[in-house]
């Protein structure tokens, strides 16, 4: 998902695998073809963390307010 995504734009090696959760920590790196920092957050369900996991992705938002936010999603699994 989410990953997949940002080690395509970046070219780095996140590790990804295909259940919710994989991402615990917050990754940065540059965008290969634009002047963009790019960040791989923790997913979240909600902005009201459950877990260390969604503060991580709350408080970044929260606190560096990025110009802009790329939301990837599970689209057979939507209830989440």
């Amino acid at each position: 998902g989410k990953s997949t995504v940002f080690n395509a734009l970046t070219g780095l090696k996140q590790h990804t695998g295909n259940w919710a959760g994989k991402t615990i920590e917050l990754c940065s790196g540059k965008c290969k073809k634009e002047p963009w920092q790019l960040v791989d957050l923790p997913g979240c369900y909600s902005l009201s963390p459950r877990s260390r996991e969604e503060a991580v992705a709350r408080d970044f938002l929260k606190e560096r307010k990025p110009n802009a936010a790329a939301v990837v999603l599970d689209a057979t699994c939507l209830e989440r």
